[in-house]
């Protein structure tokens, strides 16, 4: 299952929406999907996850990055997995 882009998420033109920090590349869009488990394999992935400190859609990215890397299919302009909390803070700030 996909969602429509967000139009209020980009201003005209695909310029970065009011309110962006500069110098920062326009966040993407992120694709969303349904996913249906075994329970069993469901919690052996929420385990492992939880003991590499991250969510268990975290876990599934970071699975099917690494398994693309392997096979030669990830896509050559893929972005980082995204950062998980608050951005830091800009250098640029007044003290």
């Amino acid at each position: 299952m996909t969602v429509p882009s967000d139009p209020s998420a980009a201003g005209p033109g695909g310029t970065p929406a009011k309110g962006s920090a500069p110098g920062r590349r326009p966040q993407q869009q992120r694709k969303q999907m349904l996913l249906r488990l075994d329970p069993l394999v469901h919690d052996a992935l929420a385990r492992w996850a939880g003991d590499e400190l991250r969510s268990a859609n975290a876990q599934i990215e970071f699975l099917l990055r690494r398994a693309l890397a392997e096979a030669g299919r990830l896509p050559g302009g893929t972005g980082p997995i995204p950062r998980r909390g608050r951005p830091p803070a800009s250098d640029d700030s007044e003290d």
